[in-house]
């Protein structure tokens, strides 16, 4: 009997949003469509960045890296929901699901911390514009980068592996359409309050520390910004930074509710929701956002395209 209870599960069957077809298929168009327009949008943010010399500047070069995270990032979890939207077999093998969960937490960190370094990108401009070509060198930005991912990937071991250690000898149903932790843990047949306090270290960690750092950034921009004389100066500067802040926020809010509360407050179809937000609809709103409010990636589109010189 000790043996039977510890053995594990071959594969798991990953529930996703309802079971009528009909609704099934309308979410298929609709997430299919946003899973396209991430990639365009992201994508082409990517070349515009390549191809224009005039956003090969560190902003720029943030900004590319969080494009090409997004794309990946959907891309671990939508492709594989929209075949289980409209197939009756929705199962993934386990080790399937562990590669699924490391990738989405490499991805998910990575971007995290990233979202500080743009912060602390935004702050040197702004705080120290003089400074600013001398301290943003190529190798920083650079090795910041390669910081965010190597972090990424290291925190995202540790948790899989708490998760993963754990025996799950059925049921196997995940009530979510990929395998993200909380959901997994529910299955386990062992007490999980270890996961939860581990989760919530790396949660404050993980989320907590690069916010602060974003927030401590953002008090010295505002502070430098409210001692500008000129309106049109102040607008300018808030305005380079209105797109990071408005990203920020999608991200960190729906993402802090998930990993850092009790285990005990876990709700399968509001967890959904919020994985949706910060998983597919932040990633489908980046490239709109940024695009949108930025004057530069505007020109560099039409400069690109052509359409600046009939324009002109």
């Amino acid at each position: 009997m000790e043996k039977m209870n510890h053995s594990s599960v071959a594969e798991f069957i990953l529930l996703g949003f309802s079971r009528d077809f009909q609704v099934n298929i309308i979410l298929f168009n609709v997430f299919f469509f946003l899973y396209l327009s991430t990639l365009v949008g992201n994508g082409l943010i990517v070349t515009l960045i390549y191809l224009d010399s005039h956003l090969h500047t560190p902003m720029y070069f943030f900004l590319s890296v969080l494009s090409m995270l997004d794309m990946s990032y959907v891309t671990t979890t939508v492709p594989q929901m929209l075949v289980h939207l409209v197939c009756q077999k929705k199962t993934i093998s386990y080790s399937g699901c562990v590669a699924q969960m490391y990738i989405f937490l490499v991805l998910g960190i990575t971007e995290g911390w990233l979202f500080s370094v743009m912060a602390y990108d935004r702050y040197v401009a702004i705080c120290h514009p003089l400074r600013y070509k001398v301290i943003m060198r190529p190798w920083l930005c650079g090795a910041m980068v390669i910081f965010c991912g190597l972090w990424g990937i290291s925190c995202s071991l540790v948790y899989t592996v708490f998760t993963m250690r754990l025996p799950y000898c059925g049921p196997n149903e995940i009530n979510h359409f990929f395998c993200e932790v909380p959901a997994v843990l529910k299955l386990a047949c062992a007490d999980t309050s270890l996961n939860d306090r581990v989760d919530f270290i790396l949660g404050f960690i993980l989320l907590l520390v690069p916010l602060s750092f974003i927030l401590a950034s953002y008090v010295c921009i505002f502070a430098t910004i409210l001692r500008i004389r000129s309106a049109q100066g102040r607008l300018k500067a808030f305005s380079t930074c209105a797109s990071h802040i408005t990203v920020v926020t999608m991200f960190y809010g729906p993402a802090m509710i998930m990993y850092m509360r009790p285990g005990s407050w876990y709700d399968p179809e509001r967890d959904k929701k919020l994985a949706l937000f910060y998983n597919v609809i932040s990633a489908f709103l980046n490239p709109i956002i940024y695009s949108l409010r930025n004057k530069d990636v505007k020109r560099a589109f039409l400069k690109v395209t052509g359409w600046g010189r009939t324009t002109e």
